[in-house]
């Protein structure tokens, strides 16, 4: 069975590739599988649809938001639910393993216990190596066998090009999707030729979606109804009736009701109400961000597109569907290049399972989507300088090609290395800006004599005026995670790192 996973920050999506149809798979009657994990004092755990029906109960912690926590982490951060520490990357393939669990026993995806899973899944566009890495483990660790590694707008877009591919002319030839999810949002600039999706430009900020709008308007609420001391479980209940009713805020809401039972002990009060313009003030600043990171995707010079050969803005997410974007899109961009999914919460996930279906012959082409390169010492010790290795926006190979490999040359200077990779969502007169991703460093011994030494970072470092040649090899993934092999010449000694962080 092939199916596409769009893992979210607030609810876990899966389309199931049936003989040219798309369907999104229900749990339980349920068209999303929740991405919360619940633990309690005695170490029990519990996930997806489990985690939610406990939720509510003090005698369980829940952890909601999990992907977000993946832009800072490595495979060794911990988090802690209950009162102990659990590492995030067991959770995250104990959360996975638990939704292949449930898609053979628990949902009407018609799959049987044994079957093959075949997966395509998704991170976003803005997403470091790291966080694809982690992604990608988890899902291989919890038992899919994980065929492709896509963007999530990039996902989007098919499932665009599969609904609307009408609506692509010779002389509009260009898609802008904006994906507004549960904690990112991301936007990429596509080309679409016949049944090729070229991804020309992506961008996107890392720390911003859905729940960014809930706590907007708990903001909006505690303020209103002049709440004070409000206890942390009452909180929660608040921000998750809040998240429930602007889910159903439709183009036609007038006034934004809040249920307040049980947001204060001992206190009846009656529901909390203003007027849905209220609301929309609140949340418009989050909006005003997105709007700009499109204009500088249109017209800040990375591209050659007029306005006029763009077919539209196509919005999808599961934040997507908040009136309000589409809205302030509107004003800013016209009300006939504007449109949305019909299922924006399921985008992602249909396009996933596009992409797979070998009949469907669409064809989508990615791109490195974040500056990579090291800091480098510079003027013999006296500065130091930005190194680009791999810049955003270079073409990604596809599954099974050749992968994509960076060669660099020189003399080492130092008995031994120490290198700084980072990446970054833009480069500011070549230095990173944006949001910045610091890997861990890297040590590897130019000196022979410290060859066998796993203490390197204790080592005093010195510098040499005949160090051998150094040959650093990178090889990007299709799913544009990094690798690096550092060797040296002659000798040939040589390691190999996974870009990872240990810790955020």
């Amino acid at each position: 069975m092939r199916v596409g996973i769009d893992f979210g920050t607030t609810h876990t999506v899966v389309a199931l590739v049936d003989r040219g149809n798309y369907p999104v798979v229900s749990f339980d009657g349920v068209d999303a599988w929740p991405s919360l994990i619940a633990a309690n004092a005695d170490g029990e755990l519990r996930f997806g649809v489990d985690a939610a029906a406990v939720r509510h109960d003090p005698r369980w912690s829940v952890l909601r938001s999990i992907k977000r926590l993946l832009g800072d982490a490595g495979p060794q951060t911990e988090v802690t639910l209950a009162g102990r520490s659990y590492r995030l990357t067991e959770l995250l393939t104990r959360f996975l393993a638990q939704l292949k669990s449930d898609l053979l026993q628990r949902s009407n995806g018609s799959l049987t216990p044994g079957d093959t899973i075949e997966a395509a899944i998704s991170v976003p566009a803005n997403a470091s190596s790291a966080q694809r890495l982690l992604t990608l483990d988890a899902f291989v660790a919890a038992g899919f066998h994980v065929v492709a590694l896509l963007n999530e707008p990039s996902a989007a877009s098919l499932e665009y090009a599969h609904r609307y591919r009408s609506t692509i002319t010779a002389k509009r030839e260009y898609v802008l999707i904006y994906d507004l999810g549960g904690g990112t949002f991301d936007a990429s600039l596509l080309k679409m030729t016949g049944y090729s999706n070229e991804v020309v430009i992506s961008e996107g900020i890392q720390q911003l979606g859905g729940d960014d709008f809930d706590e907007a308007i708990v903001r909006l609420v505690v303020d209103g109804a002049k709440l004070r001391d409000v206890g942390a479980g009452a909180l929660a209940l608040l921000r998750e009736e809040c998240a429930v009713r602007k889910e159903a805020v439709g183009p036609q809401t007038r006034r934004f009701l809040v249920d307040m039972t049980g947001i204060e002990d001992a206190v009846d009060r009656p529901p909390f109400s203003c007027g849905i313009d209220d609301v929309y003030s609140a949340c418009a600043p989050l909006v005003t961000p997105t709007i700009d990171l499109l204009n500088r995707i249109l017209h800040g010079g990375s591209t050659d597109v007029a306005w006029s050969e763009v077919a539209g803005i196509y919005v999808v997410g599961g934040a997507g569907g908040f009136p309000l974007i589409s809205r302030m899109l509107r004003a800013s961009f016209g009300d006939k290049r504007v449109k949305r999914s019909p299922h924006p919460f399921a985008a992602t996930a249909i396009g996933l399972a596009v992409f797979l279906d070998k009949e469907s012959g669409f064809a989508l082409s990615e791109r490195f989507s974040r500056h990579f390169g090291v800091f480098r010492e510079a003027e013999a010790g006296a500065g130091v300088v930005f190194d680009p290795i791999v810049g955003k926006d270079v073409s990604l190979p596809a599954d099974g090609d050749t992968p994509l490999v960076v060669r660099r040359t020189y003399r080492a200077a130092h008995n031994i290395g120490h290198f700084r990779f980072v990446e970054c969502s833009r480069l500011v007169n070549g230095r990173p800006d944006g949001d910045v991703t610091p890997y861990d460093p890297v040590l590897f011994p130019f000196d022979p004599a410290l060859y066998d030494r796993d203490d390197l970072g204790r080592q005093p470092v010195g510098r040499w005026t005949d160090g051998p040649d150094v040959e650093e090899r990178y090889v990007v993934a299709p799913s544009g995670a990094v690798e690096v092999t550092l060797t040296t010449q002659p000798g040939g000694f040589m390691r190999t790192f996974r870009l990872e962080r240990a810790a955020g």
